[in-house]
């Protein structure tokens, strides 16, 4: 399961890092100090350490960590490990993304070959709005303004808020990776009257507050909060909505 939280503005600023987020929900949370912090504690793996970096083996590579191959900085998106057989030796495919240039690269590695990963500082930052290319974040301590390229950011811009607070990385003082979840809940401002199909596979076009185009079920609604796949876009379920009992 991916991590989740709803969309909605951060009122309150926080000081304590990406350990201390208390306006989302415990599940993402934990996602969040998941990522690349408990595989780092648990995992046997620190073979030499350089200044800001640390190698690791191709096998132990996870999803969300920073490596460096020939100067350049990739995000690893997926990775999958193949067993060899006989005396084959195994592989590991992996998908990565240059974090400059937002660039995808779907190189294999032999299980053990050394790679650089690097060790990252991570900062609350409160985004402020989107120009061009370019997404303007918020040091909430200090009041600084910030400029993250938008193919760092990627899909997630769709479903930044004005006063939203986020996760952001930084290697060397510059801003290389945004935590975002994997699914995140949006407004259905319009699509066509909601009605009831035997069909599970009818679907219709409905458009979003922030203007993303995507297909729902046919029972949505205008007005409605759904989840969706920050990556891809699509439609993942209808939100739950918590009603409180009226005494």
């Amino acid at each position: 399961m991916g991590k989740h939280w709803p969309i909605r503005p951060v009122t309150e600023s926080t000081s304590a890092g990406c350990a201390a987020i208390p306006s989302l929900s415990a599940a993402w949370l934990t996602g969040a100090l998941w990522f690349g912090k408990a595989i780092r504690g648990k995992a046997k793996r620190f073979t030499s350490i350089l200044e800001g970096s640390v190698m690791v083996t191709a096998s132990e590579l996870r999803a969300g960590m920073i490596i460096r191959i020939d100067g350049q900085l990739y995000k690893v998106l997926e990775v999958e490990s193949k067993a060899g057989a006989a005396k084959m030796g195994g592989v590991v495919k992996t998908k990565l993304m240059n974090v400059r240039s937002g660039r995808s690269w779907e190189p294999h590695f032999r299980p053990l070959e050394k790679l650089e990963e690097l060790q990252l500082e991570c900062h609350m930052l409160e985004f402020l709005y989107a120009s061009d290319d370019k997404c303007i974040f918020m040091r909430p301590d200090t009041f600084e303004q910030i400029e993250v390229p938008g193919a760092t950011v990627g899909a997630a811009t769709n479903f930044l808020h004005s006063g939203m607070e986020v996760p952001v990385e930084f290697f060397e003082g510059e801003p290389i990776s945004v935590v975002f979840p994997d699914v995140a809940e949006a407004r259905v401002s319009s699509t066509a009257p909601p009605s009831h199909s035997q069909q599970d596979s009818a679907w219709k076009e409905a458009i979003l507050e922030n203007g993303l185009a995507l297909h729902v079920p046919l029972f949505i609604a205008t007005g409605e909060t759904i989840r969706v796949d920050v990556k891809t876009g699509r439609y993942v379920e209808r939100a739950r909505v918590d009603r409180k009992r009226s005494a």
